[in-house]
Formats: structure tokens, C-alpha cells, sequence
């Protein structure tokens, strides 16, 4: 990297998707209140897409404000399911409300990425990934929660896609690293034109 690159994150996730790719970086989660700005986006009646983004770019600027000479990349992910969104579940129980509603059926993952240099954006990419979940019983749906819930407590709609919860879904329609939150195609494109990754 020509220029340092800050993950605004604490996702392990995400980082291990940039050391996989041999990208170097360091971390620095962006201290935010997340949850109070997307109910404020949520009661102007922003699109997911748009709650995506901003909240991406909030964590970046947030550390880019304090790191003006770094690339600062920051992240989120949101699901929209007819237009709600789900959230990462707060309990095993809430973990089992949202999977059996999202059973038999499609919903969208939105994971939106945005670079910030001194404190303004200067990149940006929502990824998206449709995604239909088979009609799993309720046994396998109180069994999954139970034996991944320290896992699928950090996760939003209460899967991981990576692990057990592969055996929730029927189709995927989508790039598998938007999936896993991090549009990483579009990300090393992008840092690769600028110089800043090997030609």
C-alpha cells in the first residue's frame, strides 16, 4: 500500500478478507452510535441502500477525521426483508423471530464500503446479494440458534453464511463476498487504479 489503509471496524470478517487478499492494513473501530442513527434514517423513511452507505461513511469519516494522511475504509450491512430491515439479533430468542421469518422466502444484503481521505469520502460501493431461505422446521431453526448463537449474535438477520447457517438457503443471487459484508472485488479494483495495490 502506497498510502496506509485503516479498517473502521471490528468485524473479523472483514479483516480476514483483507489479509487473505494480502492487503496490508491496521484497525481502528469508529466509536459511533449506529443504532441511533439508523432510527433516525429509519423515521425520514431513508431506503436500506441509503442507511447502508451513510452509516459506512460515518465510520470512515469518523477515523479519517483523526488519520488525514490514511486510506480509511468503513463498512456496513444491512437486511431488507419487504422493505424492513433486520438488525444483528440482541437475544436467541429475537435470533429465532427473525429466521422463521425469513424462512421460505427472499430478502436482500446490502454491505456498503466507503473510503475516506482527510475526512471526505472519496469512494464508495453498495453490494448487493438476493437470497431465498428454504422452509427449515421450527427443530432446525431452535437447534441452529442454539448451537451458533455465540457465533450468529454478530451477525445480521442471525446467519453466517460461511458456517452452519449455509444450510438455511435454497439460492443466492450475488457476489459471496457482499454476503460475508465487504464488496472486495470492487474494493481492490478500485485500490489497485489508484496505485496503491500492485498493477
Amino acid at each position: 500500500m502506497s498510502r496506509p489503509l485503516i479498517l473502521a471496524s471490528t468485524s473479523s470478517i472483514r479483516a480476514q478478507l483483507l489479509r487473505q487478499a494480502a492487503v496490508e492494513f491496521t484497525v481502528e473501530p469508529a466509536r459511533v452510535d449506529e443504532e441511533m442513527m439508523r432510527e433516525a434514517l429509519l423515521a425520514e423513511d431513508a431506503p436500506p441502500r441509503d442507511i447502508a452507505d451513510t452509516l459506512a461513511e460515518m465510520k470512515a469519516r469518523k477515523v479519517s477525521e483523526k488519520h488525514p494522511d490514511a486510506l480509511v475504509l468503513g463498512c456496513d450491512q444491512v437486511l431488507d426483508h419487504k422493505g424492513t430491515l433486520l438488525a444483528k439479533p440482541a437475544t436467541p430468542e429475537e435470533a429465532t423471530t427473525q429466521l422463521r421469518s425469513l424462512r421460505n422466502d427472499r430478502h436482500m444484503l446490502l454491505s456498503a464500503a466507503v473510503i475516506c481521505e482527510a475526512g471526505k469520502p472519496i469512494w464508495r460501493h453498495v453490494g448487493q446479494v438476493r437470497l431465498r431461505m428454504r422452509d427449515a422446521s421450527d427443530g432446525f431453526i431452535d437447534g441452529y440458534v442454539a448451537r451458533n448463537w455465540q457465533s450468529i449474535q454478530h451477525a445480521v438477520g442471525a446467519y453466517k453464511l460461511e458456517e452452519e447457517g449455509v444450510r438455511l438457503f435454497t439460492r443466492i443471487e450475488g457476489d459471496y463476498f457482499n454476503v460475508l459484508g465487504l464488496p472486495l472485488l470492487e474494493l481492490l479494483a478500485y485500490l489497485t487504479l489508484r496505485g496503491d495495490l500492485e498493477q
